[in-house]
């Protein structure tokens, strides 16, 4: 897998809060809560196939459909999108919506120690992350993966990192998925979400490691400079 710059690590708490509103879900599995979503495993996504919105779980990481090896890219910079091979065509007719209701990042100010952070709505309410998804065929089997879309970062998240993803309204939403929108209207959507609807707190380096899920990760802690974690 290959990680770019940030949005590492995301989580859907209360999947019970998620709207599906004129989405297929038949074929979705129950949802449990997540409090540590990590790059390669399967993520909650809707994605417009025909005129049909369908949820399904997506492999967070997209490859590319002609690369070689089934390596991904788990973030996707907005200001290059139509430029980058990996990630065009997927923008121009592949787009897809990430469920969430939070997401982490590691303080970029010290070399020395990364505290994570975890932001989220004001009202803890799910959103979802504009993304893109694509298909792999290789050694005798077939992964489809997506990538979420990262733009520079709003007031909440500047002075923690530079960059943060693109979270989507459900106006917005509809604008992603229509496979009829210019791409122009696309682009215009790649902005940072408004600081004034977000909160954020520091959290415990437990987050650093995918095998611990569980409710105490998202739980306030005193920020600590003191540490050195290692991130994955």
């Amino acid at each position: 897998m290959v990680f770019l710059e940030m949005c590492g690590r995301f989580t859907l708490k209360s999947p019970a809060r998620t709207k599906f509103d004129g989405v297929n879900r038949s074929n979705l599995p129950p949802l449990f809560p997540r409090y540590n979503i990590a790059p390669s495993q399967s993520v909650l996504t809707i994605v417009q196939r025909g005129a049909e919105r369908e949820a399904a779980f997506l492999q967070w990481g997209l490859i590319p459909s002609w690369s070689k090896e089934a390596k991904g890219f788990i973030n996707a910079r907005s200001e290059t999108l139509e430029e980058k091979p990996s990630f065009s065509e997927s923008f121009r007719e592949r787009r897809c919506l990430i469920v969430a209701d939070g997401f982490y990042e590691w303080d970029q100010r010290s070399a020395r120690s990364k505290q994570p952070y975890y932001f989220q709505m004001k009202d803890e309410s799910p959103f979802t992350f504009a993304s893109i998804w694509d298909q792999w065929h290789g050694n005798k089997m077939s992964i489809t993966s997506c990538a979420i879309i990262t733009t520079i970062a709003n007031d909440l998240l500047a002075p923690i990192h530079g960059r943060m993803p693109v979270l989507l309204d459900q106006e917005s939403q509809d604008t992603w998925l229509n496979g009829d929108s210019k791409l122009a209207a696309l682009k215009s959507l790649l902005t940072p979400f408004p600081a004034s609807k977000m909160k954020s707190h520091a959290v415990s380096y437990d987050v650093n490691y995918p095998k611990i899920d569980d409710e105490r990760l998202v739980r306030r802690v005193e920020a600590n400079i003191g540490v050195t974690p290692s991130l994955f």
